[in-house]
């Protein structure tokens, strides 16, 4: 029998690099090769005849082929594309920077979560996405509630208002309207989430001091989708969610519906609600139109109600006597709209229009207060995108306002906003090994006291990426942010706006910072069995006098707040197993009139350990585990530091999944440690929650995908 070759040189389907290492096997033969640093695969001694040779890669997902031997042209190498299977690899394109570029190739330092890990925290609590934020590195979740279970969320130990919560680009969860929006958002109809950890002033203007969140829906393809989740909790909880899309022709749908429901539940048997009771609807539907080649777009409508009803168990069940009186609750109704058109004057260039109106009605009550407000706000933004070669630009201008009205007694605490912003950005790839990004925003607020700071603002930004070789990238930057002061903020929201008084504009200024990061990723494989990745990120934050809370009213602090530290992150894929390490390490200090004191509520060291094994489309099971370290209180004493366990199964079929998720299995419940309150249960002064209140959590359901 005649003897024949077979040459071929593998590649990353995306990027073209050459995957050295990767391994041919055709197993008829039981003959298995490895490909040279070149990516080069030889193997000889191949009889006449038809054979599988099968190519792959850790990461990757298989070729496998038909080859006929002998070859009609022998000499002739094979050219074999692999696609990248893994999070870790597959190409992500990014839209908070409007370019629509690769994850790669962007000079800003931007984490995304895919499709493929939302679809896991979203089994793990679908009604919100407080645990899919809490997990990340550098994002802090800090409950200002003890009893309605409001939380709010930090970036680099960075108060929540210095954060913005976006959702396709469009600022909906700000303000006032911003206080519970972690506990009103489902991750069903998500398909990303992007995150920008440092200052993104230059692009989305005031309160990106710290970065953003940016939450990116699903948009409708032609095959048609229909997904229902069905969820119960041992917390006494249960959601039921759907969501349908389909496209046709120059029209498509994406409609989102959701039943959020929780009884009171007190683990602790302390009489006080950990988790309180708990009404919510929401619905969403969006039409997409495709016009032509040139033009698109799409509106939408985002609409929620919700009754929270937290405080003593006895109250909450109709029992209220002289002794059981404390209730918190809130009533809430949140109605926007969104309009995003985009025209394409040729491959490379195009205009965009976005513009989103909300309304949000909040009513706040406790024994012998209520706190009503009503906020209106609107964003529209205008902008030029123009994508070259090796140069991209940005160009654009905003609007932004805010109107909030306050019910009496508190009719002093009305505050009105008025942004008009410009803003520009280019994106130049000097060399194939080294990318730079620079952008200058001007922003001007209306109303502003006589003080031009408070009211005009220059905000530039530059980063620079280095592709140093295969394995190793490197990013560095900075830029300028800023913060009109605002009446809400994480304080404000745990007092209840019980006692704040209005803001006087002639007596305060806007809070200004600059800030910079640099990071060292690492990607290689390891042998042909695993691939790793490794992210090491330093940040450093400086805000000039600062707003706090001092006898109820809202005061630059004197001096400067300084938050800088470290995030590692780890990840080994070892084909269906996967590895993940996350370190933070966060140093946050006050220096206020001469002295240095570190900052409450802001653990210094954080680490989370994720082991998931994986059969795509068949089964999944995961372990996790969280350290936190202890936390300055506000009254001068130390939270304890406390670590948490996890576990998830979900078996996966062509047209349901069935999963099982447990949180806090080591039961760490702040009210074992201490009282979370002071004084008596007919008026409690509580303490600071720093650590869950809720205990064990199981919650298990059931998937139904009628078309996918």
């Amino acid at each position: 029998m005649g003897q024949n070759t077979f040459k071929a040189i593998v590649r990353n389907g995306n990027t073209k690099e050459v995957l050295k290492g990767a391994t041919a096997t055709i197993p008829y033969l039981k003959i298995t090769v490895k490909a040279d640093t070149n990516g080069v695969i030889l193997i000889s001694n191949i009889p006449n005849g038809k054979f599988e040779i099968e190519i792959s890669y850790v990461g990757y997902g298989k070729s496998e082929k038909v080859y006929t031997f002998p070859r009609q042209r022998p000499e002739s190498i094979i050219e074999i594309a692999l696609e990248p299977s893994s999070g870790e690899l597959t190409e992500v394109n990014i839209q908070t920077t409007r370019t629509n570029q690769n994850l790669r190739d962007i000079p800003t330092r931007i984490e995304a979560l895919p499709l493929e890990e939302l679809d896991e925290k979203s089994t793990m609590r679908p009604g919100d996405i407080k645990m899919l934020l809490g997990e990340a590195t550098g994002i802090h979740v800090q409950q200002t509630s003890a009893v309605s279970g409001a939380a709010s969320f930090r970036i680099q130990g960075l108060d929540s208002r210095y954060t913005q919560l976006l959702q396709d680009g469009m600022p909906l969860y700000s303000g006032f309207s911003g206080s519970l929006s972690l506990l009103q958002i489902s991750p069903l109809d998500l398909k990303q989430v992007e995150f920008i950890k440092g200052s993104a002033s230059t692009l989305y203007g005031g309160g990106a001091i710290a970065g953003l969140v940016n939450l990116i829906s699903k948009t409708p393809q032609s095959a048609p989708e229909l997904t229902f989740l069905l969820n119960g909790t041992n917390a006494k909880g249960a959601d039921a969610s759907g969501y349908y899309s389909r496209k046709w022709g120059h029209v498509g749908t994406t409609i989102f519906g959701s039943y959020n429901y929780n009884n009171a539940y007190d683990p602790s048997n302390i009489g006080l609600s950990a988790i309180p009771l708990t009404k919510r609807f929401t619905i969403k539907p969006k039409v997409f139109f495709y016009l032509d080649e040139k033009n698109s777009g799409w509106f939408g409508v985002n609409t929620s109600y919700e009754n929270r009803y937290g405080g003593d168990m006895q109250v909450i069940a109709g029992k209220t006597d002289d002794i059981h009186q404390y209730f918190e609750r809130n009533k809430t109704f949140r109605f926007s709209t969104q309009l995003s058109f985009t025209h394409k004057f040729d491959e490379e260039s195009s205009i965009n229009f976005k513009n989103s109106v909300g309304y949000f009605d909040r009513q706040l009550g406790k024994p012998g207060f209520n706190f009503k407000g009503k906020e209106l706000s609107s964003f529209s933004e205008f902008n030029y995108v123009r994508n070259g070669e090796r140069t991209n630009w940005v160009a654009g201008t905003n609007l932004i306002t805010d109107h909030f009205t306050a019910s009496p007694p508190q009719n002093n605490l009305d505050q009105n906003l008025t942004t008009i912003g410009a803003f520009i950005q280019n994106t130049y790839k000097i060399a194939d090994w080294f990318s730079m990004e620079s952008g200058l925003r001007l922003d001007k607020n209306s109303p502003a006291s006589n003080k031009p700071s408070n009211g005009l603002f220059i905000l530039p930004r530059v980063n620079a990426l280095f592709k140093l070789d295969n394995h190793f990238t490197s990013r560095i930057g900075g830029g300028l942010g800023y913060k009109m002061p605002t009446l809400f903020n994480d304080q404000s929201e745990q007092d209840g706006y019980q006692n704040i008084k209005p803001l006087n504009m002639g007596n305060i200024k806007a809070e200004q910072s600059y800030g910079a990061n640099g990071d060292l990723n690492y990607r290689s494989s390891i042998g042909s069995e695993a691939f790793i990745t490794i992210n090491q990120l330093f940040f450093y934050t400086k805000v000039n006098k600062p707003l706090m809370v001092q006898n109820s009213e809202l005061i630059n602090a004197p001096g400067h707040l300084i938050t800088k530290g470290a995030e590692t992150n780890i990840k080994l894929v070892m084909d269906e197993l996967i590895f993940y390490l996350g370190y933070t390490y966060t140093d946050t200090k006050q220096h206020f009139n001469g002295q240095s004191n570190t900052q409450p509520l802001t653990p210094r060291n954080r680490v989370s350990l994720d082991v998931t094994y994986e059969i795509e489309k068949s089964f999944r099971f995961g372990a996790e585990s969280f350290y936190t370290s202890h936390q300055l209180l506000n009254n001068g004493t130390i939270g304890q530091s406390y670590i948490t366990f996890g576990l998830l199964a979900q078996k996966m079929w062509k047209r349901f999944d069935l999963f099982i998720n447990a949180e806090n299995l080591t039961d760490r419940r702040q009210t074992r440690w201490n009282s979370i309150y002071t004084g008596s249960i007919t008026n409690p002064n509580f303490e600071d929650i720093y650590a869950p209140l809720d205990g064990v959590v199981i919650n298990a359901g059931i998937r139904i995908k009628l078309f996918n």
